[in-house]
């Protein structure tokens, strides 16, 4: 079995391909196998149909390869590359018939994956000349999650938490089921858990009440850039800030350069537009 492998920790996908192929294929593909034919050798030749950073290539390639595993492959670009439209991004060469089985599974995941990463490559772009790293969000579609925070690192985003059991951050409902004291709320969360602690707050108020709390980063959440501005004159240096909310495009710009230290962007993984790619097939 092959690893998709993830900084500190393995993402076996075998698992999750065959489960693709199930849904797309739960009793064969009844129009390649009704052409009665068994072998058609030729090439094809995977071109991307627009401007995109490329993610998810393993994912690719396995998928094909679960199908017939005697494909041969040719790779010109590695996940993180930014490719142009009309380039060749990789080369099969094998039973064609096989490829027409794979193709869509093997795109499907492919499309999705290069979206996120050639988002996650433009709100990157938009931050250069500030200190300001973007973030992704847990907004993910289920069982995708690792898949998807890997083409935001393939983008040149960084990851924010896995889940929910890798770090605490402590929103407005958390405050409120301890009965609505931030102040208390983080001295029961600090008697119970070591490590450090980010705090959501909304409004200026809340900033004073964190920084006073000495916790290691404080998200600014759905805050005006005047009231960004402001709340980073009252936190400490040695606190984190991340802005948080209303965070698209035409935004991320201004609010990097107000001096925040990352900005979490929820658009990266719930609102990516699938890139373009096409399989061209050339039979012999």
């Amino acid at each position: 079995m092959e690893y998709l492998t993830f900084e500190d920790h393995h993402f076996a996908f075998l698992d999750f391909i065959e489960k693709a192929f199930q849904e797309d294929m739960p009793d064969g593909d009844i129009t390649t196998d009704s052409l009665g034919l068994s072998h058609k050798v030729g090439k094809a030749k995977l071109v991307a149909k627009e401007d995109l950073v490329v993610s998810g290539l393993d994912l690719f390639k396995e998928s094909f390869l679960y199908i017939d595993p005697d494909l041969a492959f040719r790779f010109h670009f590695t996940d993180g590359d930014k490719v142009l439209e009309g380039q060749i991004v990789a080369e099969i060469k094998g039973n064609l018939l096989s490829c027409l089985k794979a193709e869509r599974t093997a795109l499907n995941f492919l499309g999705m994956l290069s979206g996120i990463a050639s988002l996650s490559r433009c709100y990157v772009d938009m931050t250069v000349g500030s200190r300001c790293k973007i973030l992704d969000t847990r907004k993910t579609t289920p069982l995708y999650r690792q898949l998807s925070k890997k083409a935001v690192e393939d983008g040149g985003a960084q990851n924010h938490r896995q889940n929910l059991s890798d770090a605490v951050l402590i929103k407005e409902n958390h405050i409120r089921a301890f009965g609505g004291n931030m102040a208390a709320t983080i001295k029961q969360i600090r008697s119970c858990y070591a490590g450090p602690i980010e705090v959501e707050v909304t409004n200026l108020e809340e900033v004073k009440i964190a920084t006073k709390c000495g916790v290691e980063r404080i998200m600014l959440d759905n805050m005006s850039n005047e009231e960004i501005q402001e709340a980073l004159k009252i936190i400490p240096d040695n606190v984190e800030t991340e802005a948080s909310g209303n965070m698209n495009l035409d935004r991320i710009a201004s609010v990097a350069h107000l001096g925040v230290d990352y900005i979490s962007v929820g658009a990266l993984t719930h609102s990516a537009p699938v890139a373009d790619f096409s399989l061209l097939f050339q039979w012999d």
